[in-house]
C-alpha cells in the first residue's frame, strides 16, 4: 500500500464522521429552533397577559376612586346628621332640665298651659320645624 492511498481513506473517514456529526448538530439546531418557536408562543402569552392585568388594574383604580368619592359623600352625610342628632339631643336635654326645674307648671286644674305647644315648636331645629 502506498501513502497517498492511505491518506484517501483517513480522509475519507474523518469526512464520514464530520458528517454524522453534522447530521447530529442539525437535529440539535432544529430542537433549538423548534424550542425557540415554543418560546416565542409563551412570551407572546405572557405579553397579553401582563397587557390585560394593566387594564384590570386601571379598571380597579378607578372603581375605588368612585367608592372612595362615595364613601366620603357619606361621612359627609352621616357627620351632618350627627351633628343635627347632638343639637336634637341637647335641645331635649335643656326642656327636661327645664321641666325638672319647674320651668313649666301646671295650672291649678293640672292643665298645660295653652301655649305650650308653640314654646317647644321654637326650640325645635329649623330642618324639623317642617317635618310632620
Amino acid at each position: 500500500m502506498n501513502i497517498p492511498m492511505i491518506v484517501e481513506i483517513a480522509l475519507s473517514a474523518l469526512l464520514f464522521l464530520t458528517l454524522i456529526y453534522c447530521a447530529v448538530l442539525e437535529r440539535r439546531l432544529a430542537a433549538l429552533r423548534s424550542g425557540q418557536d415554543g418560546l416565542k408562543q409563551t412570551i407572546a402569552a405572557l405579553n397579553e397577559a401582563i397587557i390585560s392585568a394593566g387594564s384590570s388594574m386601571r379598571m380597579l383604580k378607578s372603581t375605588a376612586a368612585g367608592a372612595a368619592e362615595a364613601l366620603d359623600a357619606r361621612m359627609s352625610r352621616a357627620r351632618s346628621l350627627a351633628d343635627e342628632l347632638s343639637l336634637l339631643a341637647a335641645s331635649g336635654e335643656r326642656i327636661a332640665e327645664r321641666m325638672d326645674r319647674g320651668a313649666v307648671k301646671p295650672n291649678s286644674n293640672n292643665v298645660l298651659p295653652a301655649n305650650l305647644g308653640s314654646r317647644l315648636e321654637s326650640l325645635k331645629p329649623v330642618a324639623l320645624r317642617n317635618v310632620r
